[in-house]
């Protein structure tokens, strides 16, 4: 998980809204007999090129994010150089294609299929007889078994960070030769491609010890088109060279050199030619393209002579025109720095000119939590009327358009457009509806312009009380109206006095924002930031539980005055990273606040340090509204079930959320994910992954926004390399073109074509 990339229970859902789910879900499966999956909204960007066309030899200096703590990528602090490297360097059975679909990899793997379901299910691997690790031994069952060990959970010495799948097999044993390994399950397993991707060699696996320590910060025996040659920490580099004793297509660069570079540098790297390519950030991209078109009508920059020349010239100047020597000193010294800068900026541009903007789409996705722990949120009226309130579209197209990407919002809690199990879920909720929203709030008991008690007129409440019990007594059968009514509304003045100990918040326009040091700020509202349907009647006496007596008006402009209940305001934290690359989340949180503000819901923005943004905001649960991004997974059944699980009390008291970090979640969700996880019919098992995202629009404890660009810088004539998708990249076919040879001809933006290989081999 990452951010643009971790209470009581869930309150349950009405008999009502059950049925409505499945009615939505029953329209969904059998609206269109045309895939619903479709096609990826854009391909890889990778500048493909044939293998004859590359040069031999040669270092690709990648830029990434960190040098990882550990190799080991079952461990909790794996990241994501940890997987690069793992890819590069390990076997792996499957991986993915354009669409996100696992295929088999031929490098490894003869075949791989299901040959028994009853009484047990049985899959055999048959591997490729050419593989073998760097210190000349056979792959086989012996390096199956010890992982199978290692991860079943079954021997607690072994630190690993999850083991799904491997907890569900018997037996690893060899078939019937050296080339065959044969996996029993104890319980149907259907994402069974899942395993042994990547494999470690059985040294690894083997004992407790070389697990948890041995292989964090070595890898000594691997069976990849490269083998890890160093890890340097202290220049922050991880260098990866020719495997030797790789027996596919030998892999065209001489090395793969990991350098860390946050991605802030990431432009001064590049320009400063000591990255070849680098994931960057929309503004970065922004400059990398201008150079990049500019670069052929660029006027050389004066020579030292000229720079010299024109400083005297304007110093001489500005003393013959009356200014002393001392003040045109300053103002040559001021001007001078800003040519200097201007000149620094020109030369990095000039520099940039060899790198070009390779773009598609993450496989991941960027979505709103709503944390239903405790708060508003605890009641899914209200989290259904947040849902309601936005527009996915808009805000899809706020981050996507500008960069010229496919501009759709996501439809599924579990799955990318193009993989197996997409399917707009969406329906389960409905789409954008502002007079919706607001009957859902006004459902919820939250009245548009109600009254909400400060602390100060609180306190003068109670003091008063007693004197207005008396006040009242005395009047008692005279009539008159009750305090708050619509003729004591229109008896205040300006100083507060004939105030009947209320304030109507929001009738200033105005939301708030806080910084780091929780300073609030105010950010005036304007026009835009009222709805315009047509104002709408409340009930008299407002909605149950309302702070407003029975009898009080509502104030003027309620269709976009906020809500109110008991006296408080319907106010949410929206907690934001604050640090570099971070733009696009603000953006996009500022057009939400501004969509919730349109049904009464104001936002309070907290901008809080990225290192502190998951672990004390988002994992503790201390916030309402958060941005944050999942991985798109080929195993959703596997890999998503943690993600919306339904919180349990653990055996310490406290409450066991798994990933589940917006605390909202249903028996149902969880029984739809073990039926799917265990059922080996493809088509049967799509189905149950589509119900169980119907579900989880329904009670709306997330909703999915945009898929992430994916924005890379690389030099022009690397080839094979860049913006990959889905796609798993493949290392061996990477390098620079030939001298003399054309850059690619093929368009670097396919169309997103089915791949030629099968999903799966039986």
């Amino acid at each position: 998980m990452s951010h643009d990339g971790v209470g009581p229970r869930a309150v349950t859902r009405s008999a009502a809204f059950l049925i409505a789910g499945a009615l939505a879900v029953t329209a969904l499966a059998g609206c269109s007999s045309e895939d619903p999956a479709g096609r990826p909204l854009a391909g890889q960007d990778i500048a493909p090129a044939a293998r004859e066309r590359i040069a031999d030899g040669g270092t690709l200096r990648w830029a990434v994010d960190t040098v990882p703590d550990t190799l080991n990528t079952f461990q909790s602090d794996a990241d994501a150089t940890t997987t690069r490297i793992a890819q590069a360097v390990l076997p792996s059975m499957f991986r993915m294609d354009a669409r996100g679909r696992p295929v088999r990899n031929a490098d490894y793997l003869e075949s791989a299929k299901v040959v028994e379901t009853e009484p047990r299910q049985v899959v055999l691997y048959k591997l490729n007889q050419q593989a073998v690790w760097s210190d000349g031994r056979e792959i086989g069952a012996a390096d199956f078994a010890a992982q199978w060990r290692a991860l079943s959970g079954k021997d607690t010495a072994y630190w690993t960070a999850r083991n799904a799948g491997y907890d569900r097999i018997e037996k690893v044993e060899r078939g019937k030769g050296d080339l065959e390994v044969k996996v029993t399950f104890r319980r149907p397993y259907a994402d069974w491609r899942s395993l042994f991707t990547p494999l470690y060699p059985k040294q690894v696996m083997g004992t407790p010890d070389s697990f948890n320590d041995g292989v964090r910060r070595k890898l000594k025996i691997t069976a990849g088109p490269f083998a890890l040659q160093k890890i340097d920490r202290a220049d922050g580099e991880v260098a990866l060279t020719r495997n030797a004793r790789w027996w596919g297509d030998p892999a065209k660069l001489g090395k793969i050199v990991l350098r860390a570079v946050p991605r802030d540098e990431r432009i001064s790297a590049l320009a400063e030619g000591t990255v070849d390519l680098a994931e960057i950030d929309p503004a970065a991209a922004r400059r990398v393209t201008v150079a990049a078109r500019r670069r052929s009508g660029n006027t050389p920059l004066a020579g030292p002579g000229g720079d010299r020349s024109a400083a005297e010239a304007l110093h001489s100047w500005a003393v013959a025109n009356g200014s002393d020597e001392e003040a045109a000193d300053e103002e040559i010294t001021a001007r001078e720095k800003l040519r200097r800068a201007a000149a620094r900026y020109a030369r990095r541009q000039k520099a940039l000119g060899v790198f070009e903007v390779r773009k598609s789409l993450e496989p991941a996705f960027t979505q709103l939590a709503l944390n239903g722990a405790e708060g508003p949120l605890a009641d899914e009226r209200v989290r259904r009327a947040v849902v309601r309130a936005l527009d996915r579209k808009d805000l899809a197209e706020a981050v996507l358009k500008p960069l010229g990407l496919p501009a759709e919002p996501v439809g599924s809690h579990l799955a990318l457009v193009g993989q197996s199990a997409y399917a707009d879920g969406s329906g389960a909720l409905g789409d954008q509806d502002t007079k919706e929203a607001r009957a859902l709030l006004a459902d919820a008991g939250w009245v548009e312009g109600g009254p909400v008690e400060t602390k100060e007129n609180a306190e003068k409440g109670e003091k008063g009380e007693k004197k207005e019990k008396d006040e009242q007594g005395k009047k008692e059968g005279d009539g008159e109206q009750a305090a708050g009514s619509e003729g004591d509304e229109a008896s205040g003045d300006e100083s507060g006095n004939g105030d009947d100990g209320t304030y109507v918040v929001g009738r200033d326009g105005e939301s708030r924002t806080r910084d780091d040091d929780g300073k609030a700020t105010r950010d005036h509202g304007g026009d835009d930031h009222v709805a315009q349907d047509g104002p709408r009647q409340l009930t008299q006496g407002g909605a149950p539980g309302a702070y407003a007596p029975k009898g009080s008006a509502a104030p003027a402009a309620a269709e976009s005055a906020p809500r109110a209940k008991n006296g408080k305001p319907l106010t949410l934290r929206f907690v934001l990273p604050s640090g570099p690359g971070s733009d696009t989340l603000r953006t996009v949180a500022d057009r939400i606040s501004r969509m919730l503000e349109r049904v009464g819901i104001r936002t309070d923005i907290s901008r809080v340090a990225d290192e502190s943004y998951f672990k004390d905001h988002i994992a503790s649960g201390q916030y309402d509204l958060a941005l944050y991004s999942w991985p798109a997974t080929a195993f959703p059944a596997t890999d998503a079930r943690p993600v919306h699980a339904k919180p349990v009390p653990a055996a310490d008291g406290s409450l066991n959320v798994e990933q589940n970090y917006t605390r909202v979640g249903t028996d149902q969700v969880d029984q739809l994910f073990e039926q799917a996880v265990a059922t080996l019919d493809d088509a049967e098992r799509r189905s149950l992954i589509r119900k169980a995202d119907s579900r989880i629009w329904a009670i709306a404890g997330s909703i999915p926004l945009y898929q992430r660009p994916q924005l890379t810088a690389a030099r022009k004539n690397l080839v094979n390399a860049g913006a990959f998708g889905f796609r798993t990249p493949v290392y061996e076919d990477m390098g620079f073109l030939r001298k003399g040879a054309q850059g690619p001809t093929a368009d670097r933006t396919n169309d997103a074509k089915p791949p030629t290989s099968t999903a799966s081999d039986g």
